[in-house]
């Protein structure tokens, strides 16, 4: 019975909650605005199926938050960097859905090999180290969160620049091809988006657990709408509820922000699924059978 408190009182423990949640205010306003720009570009993530994609530019992000860390050059440009050249490289010769599952797969054992390597010689706090991959809660300072804002405010504006022609050719790349869409260039800057996306996305839920911001509220928002409007909307909201969320919920806990987060986020889904089963229970058992009367004419 005591060891059921110790474990209950180290993942939900609430005592001197207001104080805590105070010194937080930066978390929160990350976690915000992390939910925003996670929940746009997961939708292009699910309509060009590059989930996979995803964990692999995490990877290289993590190896270059990691060498960031080793070199004293910020943990946030090193992110920075790792994405940009993991997305650059999959956009570039991974033209086809067959040849980017292939370079991801051989990019993300590279990364997350790299990233093990630079904290194994980083001799500051194991936390630092423990945070890239599980993401932190109590590591966000000013400049960090004055980064993330820059670099969501640049994908914020680059997506809707590109949205329309991005939506027609995720949808379609040969058709829009054929109507005059730059598909290749489209692909290289959405690309270029989603590292800088997965980049911040690390700061906070960590390397290994990006696809629980970047997929599963996307996920989650098509599984109840299929409105090119809707879809977004939802895909934002469950984006923010997961990272906010699971900020609160870590804030009265010892245990990282990233099991907080993600049991939201697939709770969400899990709703979102069993909604859309019941719908499509509701939609066939709505259909009328045919008259046996008509049908004995139809066998006639």
């Amino acid at each position: 019975m005591t060891h059921s408190a110790d474990f209950w009182g180290q993942v939900f423990n609430f005592s001197d909650y207001g104080q805590l949640l105070v010194l937080l205010r930066n978390s929160i306003i990350a976690g915000a605005v992390l939910g925003l720009i996670g929940g746009l570009i997961g939708v292009f993530v699910m309509s060009r199926d590059m989930a996979f994609a995803v964990h692999g530019i995490s990877e290289l992000s993590f190896a270059g938050a990691s060498a960031g860390l080793l070199l004293g050059i910020g943990v946030v440009q090193g992110s920075i960097i790792g994405s940009l050249v993991a997305a650059l490289l999959i956009g570039l010769l991974g033209a086809r859905a067959r040849e980017r599952n292939s370079i991801t797969a051989v990019l993300m054992p590279f990364g997350l090999g790299l990233g093990i390597l630079c904290l194994a010689l980083y001799p500051g706090r194991s936390a630092n180290k423990f945070g890239l991959l599980t993401g932190q809660i109590v590591a966000i300072d000013d400049p960090q969160v004055g980064w993330l804002i820059a670099i969501a405010v640049i994908v914020l504006i680059g997506l809707a620049i590109v949205w329309r022609p991005l939506s027609f050719a995720s949808i379609d790349a040969d058709v829009a091809a054929a109507r005059g869409v730059p598909v290749r260039g489209l692909s290289i800057v959405f690309m270029l988006l989603l590292g800088l996306t997965v980049a911040v996305s690390v700061q906070i839920v960590g390397a290994l657990l990006v696809l629980s911001i970047l997929v599963t509220p996307a996920a989650a928002a098509l599984r109840v709408s299929a409105s090119p409007l809707v879809v977004p909307l939802l895909s934002v909201i469950f984006g923010v509820v997961s990272v906010v969320g699971g900020i609160l919920l870590a804030l009265g806990g010892s245990v990282p922000i990233s099991p907080y987060v993600t049991t939201i986020s697939f709770a969400i889904y899990v709703v979102c699924r069993v909604i859309a089963g019941v719908r499509a229970r509701r939609g066939i058992s709505g259909r009328r059978m045919p008259d046996a009367g008509v049908s004995a004419e139809v066998m006639a």
